[in-house]
């Protein structure tokens, strides 16, 4: 297969940065089969205005450790989402700035509790570029990111 260099080739599973949340390293699953793009959180604390709705959540981005990372974010919308295992939940969307390898740009995220979910992350479809190539036998293949990024927050 040819390789256009112009082209993000990325694996099933990358690791990934939400700066805008206060997170530098996640490890994501690339995952074709959703729709939306989600992140497991916990604590999911809506306030503000009707008008300028927010929402205040917590992020464990690693399974194996303790940390926890609090976010703030605007809503942008709220809507049914069919989950992997077939039940509809209606789940808060927000709206932050992915980075992946060496590009960044916004994507739309619904907030979910993963924590029985091996990935930290979901990249659905409408999140991935039209420049992108999605390579399914491989994993990582953009840069590696560390936890260790979190000790100087």
């Amino acid at each position: 297969m040819l390789r256009d260099a112009s082209r993000l080739i990325v694996g099933w599973q990358e690791w990934v940065a939400l700066p805008d949340l206060g997170l530098p390293a996640l490890k994501a699953k690339i995952d074709t089969g959703a729709k939306t793009s989600a992140l497991s959180t916990t604590l999911i604390e809506p306030f503000g205005s009707s008008r300028k709705p927010k929402v205040r959540f917590r992020v464990r981005p690693n399974r194996s450790t303790d940390l926890e990372v609090e976010a703030v974010a605007d809503v942008i919308d709220r809507r049914e989402v069919m989950s992997s295992n077939g039940v509809s939940e209606l789940r808060y969307v927000i709206e932050t700035n992915l980075c992946l390898g060496p590009r960044t740009w916004p994507i739309e995220v619904t907030l979910t509790n993963r924590e029985h979910m091996t990935s930290r992350m979901l990249i659905g479809r409408q999140a991935i570029r039209s420049d992108m190539l999605v390579d399914c036998a491989v994993s990582f293949c953009q840069p590696r990111l560390s936890y260790r990024l979190y000790a100087s927050l």
